[in-house]
């Protein structure tokens, strides 16, 4: 069953919510050095703790013999169109989920967060959703699929003309600065991850089922 999400925006930004891949790929030069292609998409990931949910039967128990049912997100994949003034993005996942008790036919709602992290820790925008599980008598195990989309002003996720500059600046051996990686300029490494984004996706989990996923 496919869950779709949307996300609202921030002023800031034009936001309708998901995930995508920021990457750079490097290659060698004529020149001997390294070039790096960045693109404007946002990087598509899963918080550390937040892929998998364990829920316990009775809630309050953490013990193994109280496991109701375990679900874990995989094929976590963005689709991203970075033509136009908007960096558009689509986002899906699959939530596979295993219960203990399989006699009778069960449905549980799983819920799970969007959020678009800009600079590596600022959270412009983040949404709630519900994945929908189904599981026939006598089956343990199930699956669902989410869907999630985001859009990005492309002004917002593109470096000033002069911090490209300094980047992509061709630098010959003897230059003062040849060996100076332009990343290690504050001023550089600043615009860099104000212009980076990153679209997560993960289970919306409370306090005591994080520090199970995170002490188990």
């Amino acid at each position: 069953m496919k869950a779709p999400i949307r996300l609202a925006a921030p002023a800031a930004l034009v936001l309708a919510t998901a995930l995508a891949g920021c990457a750079s790929t490097g290659e060698i030069d004529a020149t001997g050095g390294v070039s790096a292609v960045r693109s404007a998409c946002p990087v598509v990931g899963v918080p550390a703790g937040t892929g998998d949910v364990t829920l316990f039967d009775p809630p309050t128990s953490q013990a193994e013999t109280a496991i109701d049912l375990v679900a874990a997100m995989t094929n976590v994949r963005g689709t991203c169109n970075d033509v136009g003034s908007d960096i558009a993005t689509t986002v899906t996942f699959d939530v596979q989920a295993r219960r203990q008790r399989s006699e009778a036919a069960r449905d549980v709602q799983v819920p799970y967060f969007i959020t678009v992290v800009r600079g590596g820790n600022n959270v412009v925008a983040k949404r709630v959703g519900m994945i929908a599980l189904h599981f026939d008598a006598g089956q343990a195990r199930a699956q669902a699929s989410g869907t999630a989309t985001t859009s990005v002003l492309r002004s917002a996720a593109t470096l000033p003309q002069e911090i490209r500059d300094r980047l992509t600046r061709r630098r010959k051996a003897g230059d003062d600065d040849a060996a100076i990686d332009p990343l290690a300029q504050p001023e550089v490494r600043k615009a860099v991850l104000a212009a980076s984004f990153e679209a997560l996706v993960g289970f919306q989990l409370n306090e005591a089922q994080l520090r199970y996923n995170v002490t188990r």
